[in-house]
């Protein structure tokens, strides 16, 4: 079994935390523009695309400030996906950190991945 790495990629994004925050806290918001449907039954999010189904757990929430999954297939207890909101103090600007693992050699498609979907978060809230 390889080891996954872990990487954080960080997004300026022109919102509000409360606002951005509904927009991957909350099952309906996830399916405005990570997956094609996102349902969810307590801790358990179910994601959808292209008819086939994937399941994670909440392992950490905090509204208006960030939200863990993992998803439920994999055996790596210590793998995990997270959006974090920042605000810096001086200058109110708000950011999204992305923390999530891959495979070494699989990196820099995971990051192109994080960024076509934070752009298509940016064109669904207008940000």
């Amino acid at each position: 079994m390889s080891t996954k790495i872990k990487f954080e990629i960080e997004f300026p994004i022109h919102a509000s935390p409360h606002m951005l925050y509904q927009y991957f806290g909350t099952a309906s918001g996830l399916s405005e523009w990570f997956a094609d449907n996102v349902n969810s039954r307590g801790e358990v999010y179910t994601f959808i695309w292209d008819g086939s189904e994937e399941k994670a757990k909440v392992l950490q929430e905090r509204p208006d400030e960030k939200i863990k999954f993992r998803w439920m297939d994999t055996d790596d207890e210590k793998s995990f996906f997270e959006f974090r909101i920042e605000v810096d103090e001086i200058t109110k600007d708000v950011s999204l950190i992305v923390t999530d693992f891959a495979d070494e050699d699989e990196i820099d498609e995971a990051k192109m991945f994080w960024e076509n979907q934070i752009d298509e978060l940016k064109h669904t809230i207008g940000a």
